[in-house]
């Protein structure tokens, strides 16, 4: 079996014995690190995984008339909005639960328009793109030359069909001093854990973002019934009902996943910017160590299938596009002189979990000040960043939580060995960074934990009277961990052995926060179940800071 081929393999075949031995000769002669760097190993898998060549027609054209099926089942999104630009995505599948999408290994010409208004009248750009086999037929339109700080509708042509209209906005100029800025953050979408109802709500509402900070979609089995949702009315396939492995086993996992209609109308309805966890690839992988003991070359090969499929499935540009199993994922935004979005990649480039990860008594081994979260290039990215910002709010939308966060109120707590409690030098270096830099109003949004959290960022999280130096939003799960609850089992543990901890809520949904010159405010947006469709959206609660005086506060 050739490279090629494992990167292609069928569903279910990626841990064979030749999997196994072409992976080892792959990564032959390099260690675990210099195959993660080697120019020549990242050349290897990118050409493993069939990419076409630069200005070459790497395959047939076919003619889009010849599509008899709709093939925007995936639906349509935006992306990474820049004062002239906007990134649109779609991706042709007619038959999205298949390989190939249900499309030849052709090359198909997509037309794409954008607009100031839904009917179209009023065009402002038009063109086409290529949706190459190679990258499962996706599309990324880079739209250039755009005005600043505008909602802007847009729409792809293949043949005679149409795709549904997304609605998108540009970013403020970098110098506009723009008063407010609306957004969304939202995280874990377990298929298998229920229904995706809080999109439905989130399409509603009024922001200009939304952030997805990851777990977008889990490689774990999906039954035929659909899990917790329990269909009736329709049977999965046989082969979402393994663990992804494989370039095709990830693709056909997001075309599962997109061909949900509320997270297709949560894309159409606003802009998004996404970044990754670990599901995107496999459960709480550290940088190139992989969760079960694998060896690290074939993990790397999973790596690439896994970062390979997440570029073609969301609205990102061309300098994210992976080689081989790196891919750049970290980077700025800028919304005016209001708000500076240094999103972060906590995944990639850490160091390995201290202890054998979970709940842990902190030592040694998880304080050691060689650790990292970020990897030193992208720590000095972040720092030298916030070094430039002239921006009144400085928000970093990542993962893992950020504050300190012991489990229970005695000398004899743990903390969490995957979350930057793990990696308390690292964190200090950042706090110590943001200090150094002048950062008054330091905001982090959060995911990964399946539950809702506010909390105030403390200069030393052992004294609770130390100052307070920025605050985290945690956003709850999509659908991760299903209904959920109010109050965890955990609830007045944490409640009490974390005083900086402001608010903790277990049910499902998203946070909206709202970004002014003088303060900012969260709400915590809740349904009260996930495992049956069409459940109501409420307000759990509502804190505010004050721009200049950090710190969370009911609204």
């Amino acid at each position: 079996m050739t490279p090629a081929q494992i990167i292609t393999a069928p569903a279910g075949q990626g841990h064979s014995e030749e999997f196994r031995a072409a992976a080892r000769r792959l990564g032959s002669g390099v260690g675990r690190r210099r195959f993660l760097t080697v120019t020549g190993a990242a050349a290897a898998l990118a050409f493993a995984a069939n990419l076409p060549a630069a200005g070459v027609a790497s395959a047939a054209e076919f003619d889009a008339r010849k599509i008899t099926e709709d093939p925007f089942t995936l639906g349509v999104a935006s992306g990474d909005p820049l004062p002239d630009s906007v990134l649109l995505w779609t991706r042709l599948a007619p038959r999205p639960y298949e390989a190939n999408g249900g499309l030849p290994a052709e090359r198909v010409v997509v037309h794409w328009e954008i607009a100031r208004d839904e009917r179209f009248r009023r065009s402002v750009r038009r063109g086409t793109a290529t949706a190459h086999p190679e990258f499962g037929h996706s599309v990324h339109v880079d739209v250039k030359g755009l005005d600043d700080d505008r909602t802007f509708y847009y729409r792809f042509r293949a043949g005679s069909w149409i795709s549904p209209t997304g609605r998108t906005r540009t970013a403020p100029s970098a110098g506009a001093r723009n008063s407010s800025l609306n957004l969304a953050a939202v995280s874990c979408q377990a298929y298998h854990d229920g229904y995706f109802t809080a999109y439905k709500h989130l399409a509603g509402e009024d922001v200009d973002v939304v952030f997805h900070l990851g777990d977008y979609l889990y490689e774990y089995a999906v039954t035929a019934v659909g899990g917790a949702r329990n269909y009736t009315d329709r049977v999965l396939p046989d082969h979402f009902n393994r663990e992804t492995l494989t370039l095709e086993d990830y693709r056909m996992r997001y075309g599962l996943y997109k061909s949900d209609p509320d997270l297709r109308a949560a894309h159409a309805a606003h802009p998004f910017v996404v970044t990754w966890d670990d599901h995107e690839t496999e459960n709480n992988y550290a940088g190139d160590t992989p969760e079960n003991d694998v060896p690290p070359e074939e993990f790397l090969l999973r790596r690439a299938a896994a970062y390979r499929a997440y570029w073609e499935n969301q609205p990102l540009r061309t300098p994210q596009r992976p080689a081989g199993p790196d891919m750049r994922l970290y980077r700025r935004l800028r919304f005016g002189r209001l708000a500076q979005f240094d999103i972060l990649d906590t995944r990639q480039y850490r160091s390995n979990q201290a202890y054998g990860d979970g709940w842990k008594v902190p030592g040694p081994e998880s304080e050691d000040p060689s650790r990292t979260m970020t990897g030193a290039t992208q720590e000095r990215w972040l720092i030298d960043g916030w070094k430039r910002s002239d921006a009144l709010w400085n928000v970093v939308p990542q993962q893992v939580t950020f504050a300190q966060r012991r489990d229970v109120p005695t000398d004899a707590y743990k903390l969490s060995m995957d979350s930057w409690d793990g990696y308390p030098a690292s964190r200090q270096r950042i706090m110590d960074g943001a200090e150094a830099a002048g950062i008054d109003n330091l905001m982090v949004l959060t995911g990964d934990v399946h539950v809702a959290y506010g909390f105030d960022l403390k200069k030393d999280f052992d004294d609770p009277a130390s100052r307070t130096v920025g605050t985290e939003i945690v956003a709850t799960s999509i659908t991760s961990g299903k209904d959920g609850s109010d109050k965890p089992a955990s609830y007045a543990n944490q409640m009490a052995a974390n005083p900086h901890l402001k608010f903790y809520n277990g049910r499902r949904g998203y946070v909206l926060v709202g970004l002014g010159k003088d303060s900012a405010r969260a709400d915590y947006r809740t349904v009260p179940a996930v495992t049956t469709p069409g459940a109501p959206v409420s307000t759990a609660a509502s804190f505010v800071t004050e721009a200049g005086n950090p710190g969370l506060t009911p609204a």
